[in-house]
């Protein structure tokens, strides 16, 4: 039983943390650290993997299911957005009232 409340202390903990690094980044940097964070959501993704991985209970099975698929979603996500991102900033060829 210990090992479960170790396990949500860890997971408040980090959530508070998380939650207090982020509200103190200011709006103009979140675009630039979007990619950035896509590296650390790939470690949640490996986390929530290993973590699945250990499941013993159909309960922790169906929630280590839920974090890696959660986790899957918000890497890919973020790639999509960065991806996106970028586009805006190539420069477009035929634009109409280019000079050629």
């Amino acid at each position: 039983m210990i090992d479960g409340f170790l396990a949500l202390y860890i997971f408040m903990l980090a959530a508070f943390t998380g939650h207090e690094i982020i509200a103190r980044v200011p709006v103009i940097l979140h675009t630039p650290l979007m990619s950035g964070s896509n590296f650390v959501h790939g470690i949640v993704l490996v986390g929530a993997m290993i973590a699945l991985g250990h499941a013993s209970t159909p309960f922790e099975t169906g929630l280590g299911f839920l974090a890696v698929l959660l986790g899957a979603g918000n890497a890919a996500g973020g790639y999509v957005v960065t991806e996106r991102m970028l586009e805006m900033f190539k420069p477009s060829a035929g634009k109409p009232g280019d000079k050629a």
